[in-house]
C-alpha cells in the first residue's frame, strides 16, 4: 500500500507531467486514505499523458492491431484509458474489447449500425467500454457521495445531455478537499481537473487494480 501524500511533498510524488500542470507551488488537498500499488501505477499513467496529449480528435483511424493507437498528441477520452492501461499493465483495451465482441457481440451497443466488430474503433466507444468494465470488471454504485469514488475508479457521464464521456478518478482532491480530481480528455487534451460531478455520473466501475 502507499501513503496518502502532504501537500508538502506532493509535487515530489507526482510524475512530471502532472507537476508541470499543476505547477509546483499550487497546494491540493490529498485524499485521506492511503492508494493500492496498482491504483496509483494506473494514476501515475493517466496523469503522464497530461501536456503529452493536448488536442482532442475523434477522427476514426485505421490502427495496427493489437497495441494501435492514434500519434500520443492528440485522442478521445477513450484514448486516456487506454493507453494508462497499457502502460501501467500492459492490459491491450483495443484487443480485449475486440476479442470479447467477438465472443459476445449481441451483449454491446448497436449505436453505430455495426454488423461484426471494428477493431480501429470498437475500444475508443465508451458504451462499447462500458459493457466490458461491467462485464469483466466491477460495476459499482453511482452516488453523489465523493468518498465512494476510490483512486483508480473509472466513472462515464454524459456531456451536454448527449455525448458519452469517461475519465479515471485519482487520489488527488480539488482545492476545497472535497472531490477526487479526474484525469480525463474533454476537448482539450489530457488534464487533471475538478469534474466528478460536473456532469451527470452514468456509470462507475473498478477495474484491473485490485490485483486480477
Amino acid at each position: 500500500m502507499i501513503p496518502k501524500y502532504s501537500s508538502q511533498n506532493l509535487c515530489a510524488a507526482l510524475p512530471v507531467a502532472a507537476a508541470l500542470y499543476l505547477g509546483c507551488g499550487l497546494t491540493l488537498a490529498v485524499a485521506d486514505q492511503t492508494v493500492s500499488e496498482r491504483s496509483m501505477t494506473l494514476i501515475s499513467a493517466a496523469l503522464r499523458q497530461v501536456n503529452v496529449t493536448v488536442t482532442y480528435d475523434p477522427a476514426y483511424r485505421k490502427l495496427t492491431y493489437p497495441m494501435g493507437d492514434v500519434p500520443r498528441d492528440r485522442g478521445v477520452c477513450t484514448d486516456v484509458i487506454v493507453r494508462a492501461y497499457r502502460d501501467a499493465f500492459g492490459r491491450d483495451l483495443q484487443r480485449q474489447v475486440h476479442e470479447d465482441m467477438r465472443r459476445h457481440f449481441s451483449a454491446y451497443p448497436k449505436h453505430w449500425g455495426l454488423k461484426r466488430p471494428d477493431r480501429n474503433i470498437d475500444h475508443r466507444r465508451v458504451p462499447n467500454l462500458r459493457v466490458f468494465f461491467a462485464l469483466h470488471g466491477t460495476r459499482l454504485p453511482v452516488s453523489e457521495a465523493p468518498g465512494d469514488y476510490l483512486p483508480g475508479d473509472l466513472i462515464t457521464q454524459t456531456i451536454a445531455g448527449r455525448l458519452p464521456h469517461i475519465g479515471i478518478v485519482t487520489h488527488l482532491r480539488s482545492n476545497d478537499g472535497l472531490r477526487p480530481l479526474i484525469v480525463h480528455n474533454i476537448g482539450a487534451g489530457a488534464r487533471l481537473e475538478d469534474t466528478l460531478f460536473e456532469f451527470p455520473i452514468t456509470g462507475h466501475y473498478r477495474y484491473g487494480v485490485d490485483g486480477d
